[in-house]
């Protein structure tokens, strides 16, 4: 299992973001806020995109936003291309 460290927010909601673990194994992304369960999506339902304000994680019709603490190694382990330098 890899686990990050990251701060959670909804787009476009106003509000501090919520501290949270993100796991990633067994081709999925659980998403946890000490003992809770915030989310859970398996990978290939999830589309994760990098810009300038952190991860944009689109799955169930919803968008958040993860400012990951170590986002270069979260970018490898999910295939993520960097979309902030070139207008994306």
């Amino acid at each position: 299992m890899t686990s990050f460290d990251a701060r959670l927010r909804l787009l476009g909601q106003p509000g501090l973001p919520l501290g949270v673990e993100v796991d990633l194994s067994d081709e999925r992304m659980i998403l946890k806020a000490g003992d809770t369960k915030v989310a859970d999506w398996p990978l290939g339902d999830i589309q994760v995109v990098s810009r300038s304000d952190g991860f944009h994680v689109q799955a169930e019709g919803e968008e958040v936003v993860l400012n990951v603490t170590d986002a270069a190694r979260f970018a490898v382990e999910l295939g993520v291309v960097d979309t902030s330098r070139n207008g994306g």
